[in-house]
C-alpha cells in the first residue's frame, strides 16, 4: 500500500488584504501539518484574494504576492510537505494567475492558468493571460530579492506535473476542469495520481450538484485522487465563496468540507491508498490501450518520497454521503454568511431595514435573523475570531459576549414600518410581530405629514394637488403621488441608519439593507431611489417565487412562525388608496405574473433569447392553453416594460448573486440601458409568425425553462 495523507481548505480571504490573508494560509498549512499531511492544497488566487478585479492590473498587487510567498518560505511552513499557493505573477509581458508548487523552502515549479473564466460574473481574460506554450516547460528567473533570500534563481514554469519517487501530483486549476478537454484526462494517461484543483468559485442556488459531478466524473472512470480548494465568504464584492473544498479518490468523495460557514479557515484532511488509483487503472482495459499511445506531458523531477508504507494502525478515509443544501437553506445561509462578512468588514455596527410586513423585506428580515443565529452558534463552537468580531460590533463590554440571538439582534439590527395612509393594519401588525420574533429594535414611523409637506410645496410652485388614479386623477398624478411616498422612505432610512446608533449612545452607523428581489429587477418594478436604493441588498438575485418557499421554510426552521402568515397575503405596494372595490396588487400592476417573470428571465438571460426566439419557445411551452396571439402579446408587454425600466439596473443597490438570470447592470447583465422600447424589427417578425400560425395550438415542449419566483415602492421612475 502506498499510503498518502492529503489537505484541502476553504479559506475566507479578503481582497487586496495581505496580512488577513496570509494569516489564513500559515493557520491551514500549521493545521494541515498537524495532521500528517504531506499535500496542502489552497484556494485559487489565495494571497491576494480572488476578487482584486482590476487591482491585479497594478505591479503593487504582484509585488506583495511575491513578498507574501517568500515569508512562507522563509518560515519552516514548507518543510515537509508540499504546499500549492495561488497567486498571480508577471513573466515578461504577461500577468498569469498561477499555482506556486514549495516543498521544504524550495519552489519546485510554477504552473500558469490555461483555460481563464470569462463568462458571468468571471472576466479573468481582462487581467490574465492564458498559458499557450502547452508542450513545453520554460525556465522563469524569479525577480532578485526572491532569487536571494531563497538562494533559488529560477524555476519550471508551465504546463505540466511533478514526478516524485513514489507518485506523480498535477495542479488543475478551476475553470480548466469545466473545459471540454480538460487537463487531468491527458495528465491521467501520463501517471499523475493527484490532481489539485484550487478554485474561486461562487454561490449559485442549485449548482453546487453540478461542481461535485465534474470531481467525481474526473476520477471515476480515470482513477486518481482530486482534490478541491476553494475561497468561502465575501471577499469585497458581490459574490459568496461558497467552500464546499473537498477530496474524491476512484469517483468516490471521502471528505467535503462546508458549503456556508463563518470560519476563516477550515481545513480538510485525508488519508487515501494510492494502490486502489493503481488498481482501477490496471482494469480498464480503454485506459490501458490510450495510455500507451498518450501525448507526452514534461515533468518536472522531485527526488522525494511523499507515501508512508502500510501500518496497522493507519486507517483509510471512507466514502461519504454528499450533503447537500435544499434550496431553502441555501437562500438562508449563503446571503447570511454574506452580511455577516460585509458588516465586519465594513467598520458599521449594525443593520437597519425598511420593513414594509411583505413578503420580500420580511425575507430580507428573517436572514438578518439567521445571520445572528449563525454568529451565537459559532461563538458556543468556540469559534474565537467570531466572538471577537460580535463582542466589538455589539459594544459588548466587562467579558460579555452574544449568548442569544434575539439579544445580539437587539443590538445590530433596526427595523422600521414607515407608512402612510395608503398602508395597512395587517402589514404594519405582521411587521412588529416578525421584529419581535427576530429580536430587532423596532420602530413605527408614519410619514404622511412629510408627503402632505412636499405637496403643500408643489401646490405654492404649481397651484395644483395631485390626486391619485382611484379619486379621479391621471396616470401621471397616480405615478407622482405613488413615488413621492417611496422616495421619503430612502431618504428617511439613511437618516435613521446614521443618526440612530448616535440616539442610542452607540457610536458608528448603520447600513441600510434593500429588498427588491430580482423579478422585480428585471421587469422595472421598482421606484429608482426608493427603499430599492440601499447600501446591499441580500436578496436581490433571488426570485420571488424562491422567496415565498424560503418564508414556509422559515417558519419552521429558524423560528419564526409569523413568515408563514406573510407569504400567505398577496404582495401588494401599499401606495395607492385601499378602496372597497380597489386594492392594489403587484401583479395587476406589472401585468404579468411572477412565475412568468421567472420564465422570462431564464429565456432571456440563461438561454440567450431575443422577443422573436422567446415567443419561439414560449409557443412550444404555453402552446397547449394559450394561442399565439396571446403569448405574442405577453412577450411585447414583457420586452415593453423590460427596456423602458432598463435604466434602473444602472442604480442598483449591489446584491447578494445567487441566480443566473440577474439583470444586474454593473457585473453581471452586460446590455444597454436606452432601448427602442417598441422594438418594430421583433415584433413586426413576431406579428408574420402569429398570422402565419392563426390559431394554432402547439405540444409542450421547447427549452427546459424552469419557473421560480414586493412590497416595497413599485410604480414607474
Amino acid at each position: 500500500m502506498r499510503l498518502l495523507k492529503v489537505a484541502t481548505c476553504n479559506l475566507n480571504q479578503w481582497a487586496m488584504d495581505f496580512d488577513c490573508n496570509l494569516k489564513n494560509i500559515k493557520e491551514s498549512i500549521s493545521r494541515a501539518k498537524e495532521a500528517g499531511a504531506v499535500i496542502r492544497l489552497g484556494p485559487e488566487l489565495e494571497i491576494t484574494g480572488y476578487g482584486c478585479e482590476d487591482h491585479f492590473l497594478e505591479l503593487d498587487t504582484v509585488t506583495h504576492a511575491w513578498e507574501c510567498l517568500k515569508d512562507i518560505l522563509l518560515g519552516d511552513w514548507t518543510d515537509g510537505i508540499l504546499c500549492s499557493i495561488g497567486m498571480p505573477i508577471i513573466r515578461g509581458s504577461e500577468r498569469y494567475n498561477c499555482q506556486v508548487l514549495c516543498l521544504n523552502r524550495k519552489i519546485l515549479m510554477i504552473r500558469p492558468k490555461m483555460w481563464l473564466a470569462n463568462d458571468g460574473n468571471y472576466r479573468e481574460l481582462r487581467w490574465f493571460t492564458t498559458w499557450k506554450q502547452n508542450d513545453q516547460l520554460v525556465d522563469f528567473q524569479l525577480p532578485n530579492d526572491i532569487s536571494e533570500a531563497l538562494l533559488q534563481k529560477s524555476v519550471p514554469f508551465g504546463y505540466g506535473y511533478i514526478q516524485f519517487l513514489d507518485t506523480a501530483v498535477a495542479a488543475e486549476i478551476c475553470e480548466e476542469l469545466f473545459t471540454p478537454s480538460p487537463p487531468h484526462a491527458e495528465l491521467a494517461l501520463n501517471g499523475v495520481e493527484v490532481f489539485m484543483n484550487a478554485s474561486g468559485s461562487h454561490h449559485q442556488l442549485r449548482k453546487l450538484d453540478l461542481r461535485l459531478r465534474a470531481f467525481i466524473g474526473a476520477t471515476h472512470t480515470r482513477g486518481g485522487v482530486y482534490m478541491y480548494s476553494n475561497h468561502q465568504g465575501c471577499d469585497g464584492g458581490r459574490l459568496y465563496y461558497d467552500g464546499c473544498c473537498c477530496i474524491v479518490i476512484n469517483g468516490d468523495v471521502v471528505a467535503q468540507g462546508s458549503q456556508f460557514s463563518l470560519k476563516d479557515v477550515e481545513v480538510l484532511v485525508a488519508q487515501i491508498d494510492l494502490d486502489a488509483v493503481a488498481s482501477l487503472r490496471g482494469s480498464i482495459s480503454s485506459f490501458q490501450e490510450q495510455a500507451s499511445c498518450k501525448s507526452k506531458v514534461l515533468s518536472v523531477e522531485a527526488p522525494y518520497k511523499l507515501c508512508q508504507s502500510f501500518t496497522p494502525q493507519m486507517s483509510l478515509s471512507s466514502p461519504l454521503k454528499i450533503r447537500y443544501h435544499s434550496p431553502e437553506e441555501e437562500i438562508a445561509f449563503g446571503p447570511a454568511c454574506w452580511l455577516w462578512d460585509y458588516l465586519r468588514r465594513s467598520g458599521a455596527s449594525g443593520f437597519l431595514l425598511p420593513l414594509s410586513g411583505g413578503a420580500d423585506s420580511s425575507s430580507v428580515a428573517a436572514i438578518v435573523g439567521c445571520m445572528c443565529q449563525l454568529v451565537v452558534k459559532e461563538i458556543a463552537n468556540g469559534d474565537e475570531q467570531v466572538k471577537a468580531d460580535a463582542i466589538r460590533i455589539g459594544k459588548y463590554v466587562d467579558g460579555q459576549f452574544p449568548t442569544d440571538s434575539k439579544e445580539f439582534a437587539n443590538r445590530i439590527f433596526y427595523t422600521v414600518f414607515m407608512g402612510t395612509e395608503n398602508s395597512s393594519e395587517a402589514t404594519k401588525s405582521r411587521a412588529k410581530v416578525l421584529a419581535d420574533e427576530i429580536g430587532s429594535w423596532h420602530l413605527d414611523v408614519c410619514i404622511d405629514s412629510i408627503v402632505s409637506a412636499l405637496l403643500t410645496l408643489f401646490q405654492k410652485l404649481t397651484g395644483k394637488w395631485p390626486r391619485y388614479k382611484v379619486d379621479g386623477g391621471s396616470d401621471a398624478e397616480n405615478l407622482g403621488l405613488q413615488n413621492i411616498q417611496a422616495r421619503i422612505r430612502m431618504v428617511l432610512a439613511f437618516m435613521l441608519a446614521s443618526l440612530m446608533p448616535w440616539v442610542h449612545k452607540k457610536g458608528g452607523f448603520y447600513l441600510v439593507l434593500g429588498s427588491s428581489n430580482v423579478d422585480e429587477g428585471l421587469r422595472g418594478y421598482l421606484t429608482k431611489y426608493d427603499c430599492s436604493s440601499a447600501d446591499i441588498n441580500p436578496i436581490g438575485s433571488i426570485s420571488k417565487q424562491d422567496l415565498r418557499t424560503f418564508l414556509r421554510w422559515g417558519a419552521t426552521h429558524l423560528g419564526y412562525s409569523s413568515l408563514a402568515e406573510i407569504e400567505a397575503a398577496p404582495p401588494t405596494a401599499e401606495l395607492e388608496p385601499i378602496r372597497s372595490n380597489y386594492n392594489q396588487l403587484d401583479e395587476v400592476d406589472m401585468g404579468m405574473t411572477y412565475e412568468e417573470l421567472s420564465v422570462y428571465g431564464r429565456l432571456r438571460k440563461i438561454f440567450r433569447c431575443g422577443p422573436v426566439s422567446m415567443f419561439q419557445n414560449l409557443c412550444y411551452k404555453w402552446g397547449g392553453r394559450l394561442t399565439p396571439s396571446e403569448i405574442a402579446d405577453k412577450v411585447k408587454h414583457f420586452f415593453k416594460y423590460y427596456s423602458i425600466n432598463r435604466h434602473k439596473m444602472t442604480v442598483l443597490t449591489p446584491s447578494y448573486h445567487a441566480e443566473s438570470y440577474s439583470p444586474e447592470d454593473n457585473r453581471f447583465d452586460l446590455r444597454q440601458f436606452l432601448y427602442n422600447s417598441r422594438w418594430p424589427y421583433q415584433f413586426r417578425k413576431i406579428d408574420e409568425l402569429v398570422r402565419k400560425f392563426g390559431k394554432e395550438k402547439f405540444s409542450g415542449g421547447g427549452i427546459g425553462v424552469v419557473a421560480a419566483g414586493s412590497d416595497d415602492p413599485k410604480a414607474g421612475l
